[in-house]
């Protein structure tokens, strides 16, 4: 699996964790909604600078994105927040 993959699947994993509609991170990272859904499906690749800003909007490092996804997978501070418990 190439570094375009690695993007794609991590970006929507991460993004889902975090309970993020696509349109929050594209305006967060100043992109098209569309832009985001074709990074996330590897119609395109990002450069570096976008990687950059999407990794900003999901307050993530840079490099979660890139990592193969068995990897991200094991990192516990990709996972959702846990909601507090209604009482």
């Amino acid at each position: 699996m190439g570094l375009r993959a690695n993007f794609s699947r991590n970006l929507r994993k991460i993004r889902m964790a975090k309970g993020l509609s696509q349109e929050d991170v594209a305006l967060e990272a100043s992109v098209n909604r569309t832009y985001l859904s074709d990074l996330e499906r590897e119609v395109y690749s990002a450069s570096l600078d976008l990687v950059e800003r999407v990794a900003a909007a999901l307050d993530v490092d840079p490099l979660d994105l890139l990592k193969p996804p068995s990897v991200l997978l094991k990192d516990k501070r990709i996972r959702r927040p846990k909601r507090p418990s209604k009482s």
